[in-house]
């Protein structure tokens, strides 16, 4: 009777843990698309540096005030030496997706963001020569083929956001390949990530958000009409991304690897149908096809990945590909 109370605990845990997490996700998406769009301001590096702050605050009281999480100590020399690098490719991964929300609809650039699985196969089999057994690359043709179709048939197309989500997925799979030299000894969950790369990101992005968009901005701020809540939105984005990184640290801790991935890609079509409840974006039937095939396939490649590591021996799971939503935490400032 106990096992069976705490196994109905764990599940309830379980579930809410996933959505609060698809709550927090979809609801930054579409907060960012409503600033880009509605708001028109249309600054994606002034608001992933409104992001980067939010979350350095909120990792800072989250470890230091609160003391939700003991902080995970970092050697000076190592935080130039090790951070710094994944602190950049962070702060392009979060800029190319906010860039990519200004120019394409949330169901398009949820789609593109799917094809990080290849993306990280192909960048280790080519740069690291890494070499995998072939039930991976099977795996990854319906994701190719899926991401194909949304493209060819997505009637809201523009260049400039579908170049900004697929050098994003690029980033993505870079930062996931570093992490594991880079970051080779610490065990960072998602709030010490946010805690040693946010501040460093915001360092990083704050002079080209300044000399890019700056003098925009202070157009904005004199030609908008309601300015007061408009900015308001903004930094609530900001706060609601951080919050989103708490999320991903309570679901990781609730869920099994395998169910994490599952929820992971069920939470890319609830983004998807939410964002075109708000927006109503036009969706073809055969782009919907396409979007629902890669999101298909990338379950099936978690699930492939998942038996794979779990039949062979250690040493041959060295060849596996880190899974960038399941094995890596914090990447959604």
């Amino acid at each position: 009777m106990e096992d069976a109370k705490m196994g109905n605990g764990a599940t309830i845990r379980a579930v809410l843990a996933i959505l609060q997490w698809w709550g927090f996700n979809v609801t930054v998406i579409i907060i960012n698309k409503w600033i880009f769009q509605k708001l028109e301001f249309k600054f994606p590096l002034t608001v992933s540096c409104v992001h980067f702050i939010c979350s350095s605050i909120g990792a800072y009281i989250a470890i230091k005030v609160l003391r939700t999480k003991p902080l995970i100590e970092v050697a000076s020399e190592d935080r130039w030496r090790r951070i710094f690098p994944m602190s950049l490719v962070f702060c392009v991964n979060i800029v190319l997706g906010n860039v990519s929300l200004r120019y394409i609809p949330v169901s398009f650039m949820q789609t593109i963001k799917s094809f990080t699985p290849a993306t990280t196969v192909v960048l280790q089999w080519l740069v690291w020569r890494k070499y995998f057994e072939w039930r991976i690359w099977a795996s990854l043709v319906p994701i190719v083929g899926g991401i194909l179709v949304t493209s060819v048939t997505e009637l809201s197309f523009n260049t400039a956001g579908f170049c900004a989500a697929l050098v994003g997925c690029l980033a993505t799979s870079t930062k996931t390949i570093l992490a594991e030299s880079l970051l080779h000894g610490y065990k960072f969950d998602s709030i010490n990530t946010v805690y040693y790369m946010a501040p460093l990101a915001t360092l990083i992005l704050s002079v080209p958000a300044v000399a890019l968009e700056g003098g925009a901005v202070l157009g904005w701020l004199r030609t908008h009409e309601s300015v007061g809540p408009a900015l308001a939105v903004v930094v609530t984005s900001g706060v609601l991304a951080f919050c989103l990184n708490f999320s991903i640290f309570y679901v990781i801790h609730s869920t099994t690897a395998v169910t994490f991935n599952v929820a992971g890609n069920l939470k890319v079509a609830v983004a998807v149908l939410a964002s075109w409840m708000v927006f109503r974006n036009p969706i073809s039937a055969m782009n919907a096809l396409g979007c629902g095939v890669t999101l298909v396939g990338c379950t099936f490649y978690g699930y492939v990945r998942h038996r794979l590591s779990q039949n062979q021996a250690p040493r041959a799971r060295l060849e596996m590909l880190p899974l960038t939503a399941v094995d890596k935490q914090g990447d959604k400032i």
